[in-house]
């Protein structure tokens, strides 16, 4: 059984808000957007690779609630931690208002773009979603309230608007140089499905997400990525590198996932550097993956796609080298279970979530033998949950 469920029932979020907040005029709006796994497809959104996300069913949530006075109030349900702002401010990012930069962040690319907020608001947040498990409890913020406040003023921006917002935000607000796939797919996603998308020309297609009598199970390693961010910017810089040296050579490319497998296996001899090869591979490899991933599912050949995603890992683990030894354990452990047609870690690596293709029957007992081996190697508990598909960022109405 899940060892940790969603526990905030957002029926409750008005009364709560009215708990929060004085009385007001305005109407409360509630809005809802939900976590992603990424099905296949790791580490290649920022190379122009294909991803292949879905959204699942946790979700972050926002009542919302204009003023008639400047005044922006955020407030945390769970931590109970308050910010007060002013439209009037100068929204620059400041480490001192922690969570609170994020949301900021989205009101400073609306700004940029000349948008503007008639009034100021108050806010309620209240998240089932892991926070850092690296299923993007962070673009879920962002998108959710870029949704809240578009809906709210009027501001007539679609989906793939402001999955874009989300990642400006984060590039020129959060110093993250991140991928679109987060803020893409838990702006974009609809449910039973996932989706296929080109990083590079943000090309799309839904994937009917029919998985019979499987599921998706989501193991979160409790391990703080520590090493994430550091090693995502350079591996960055060594996909950049081995990019230039392909350039440089003759190859007519502007991403190393432009390279076909068959491209790259005449030209590996022109990457000397045993690290920048291995990188390539992966690149190269992976989204290979994605496209065999996507057939795989489309063809109902679920033991296929579970054999995708125990080479994507093995890929991760061996050629990438963003694993570590907890996401490692989850993952290996997982593969050799009854039951399990493939395991992968998902996200940026060392720490955060993996997740597994688990037959129904067989999840109790999938969830009590992974449980019990990664503590005995990893030495802390992994907390698991099975998930479903769930939509994109929206107005609930309720």
């Amino acid at each position: 059984m899940d060892t940790k469920k969603e526990s905030y029932d957002p029926k409750n979020i008005k009364n709560d808000f009215l708990l929060t907040f004085e009385e007001g005029t305005e109407d409360i709006r509630v809005f809802s957007a939900p976590a992603r796994i990424n099905i296949i497809g790791e580490h290649i959104d920022y190379n122009g690779g294909m991803v292949f996300p879905a959204a699942i069913n946790r979700y972050i949530y926002m009542a919302i609630r204009k003023r008639n006075d400047n005044q922006i109030v955020y407030y945390d349900w769970k931590y109970k931690e308050r910010f007060e702002f002013n439209l009037e401010n100068d929204f620059v990012y400041n480490a001192d208002n922690s969570w609170a930069n994020y949301l900021n962040g989205i009101i400073s690319q609306l700004l940029a773009r000349g948008y503007k907020l008639s009034s100021g608001f108050e806010l309620l947040i209240v998240s089932n979603i892991p926070a850092g498990g690296g299923i993007s409890s962070s673009s879920a913020f962002e998108c959710c309230f870029a949704r809240a406040l578009c809906d709210t003023y009027s501001i007539k921006l679609d989906g793939i608007e402001i999955a874009k917002i989300g990642q400006m935000s984060e590039h020129y607000f959060m110093n993250v140089n991140c991928g679109i796939m987060d803020q893409f797919i838990i702006s974009m996603a609809k449910k039973n499905t996932a989706i296929k998308l080109n990083c590079a020309s943000l090309e799309y297609e839904y994937v009917p997400l029919v998985l019979g009598d499987y599921s998706f199970v989501v193991m979160n390693s409790n391990q703080v990525r520590r090493l994430a961010d550091s090693k995502y910017n350079e591996r960055r810089s060594e996909c950049e590198k081995a990019l230039e040296i392909l350039k440089d050579s003759g190859i007519q490319i502007k991403e190393l996932c432009d390279i076909s497998p068959e491209e790259w296996s005449r030209n590996r001899a022109k990457i000397t550097d045993e690290v920048l090869l291995k990188r390539v591979s992966h690149c190269v490899e992976e989204n290979q993956r994605v496209n065999d991933a996507v057939a795989a599912l489309k063809n109902g050949d679920l033991a296929g796609l579970g054999k995708l995603m125990n080479a994507s890992h093995a890929s991760l683990k061996n050629d990438y080298e963003v694993t570590g030894a907890a996401l490692d354990a989850l993952a290996e452990t997982a593969q050799k279970q009854d039951g399990c047609l493939g395991a992968r870690m998902t996200g940026a690596g060392f720490g955060g979530c993996a997740i597994a293709l688990v037959h129904n029957s067989c999840t109790d007992e999938f969830i009590r033998n992974v449980a019990a081996e990664y503590e005995r190697q990893i030495g802390i508990k992994a907390d698991f949950f099975t998930c479903q598909s769930g939509g994109g960022a929206e107005e609930l109405k309720i």
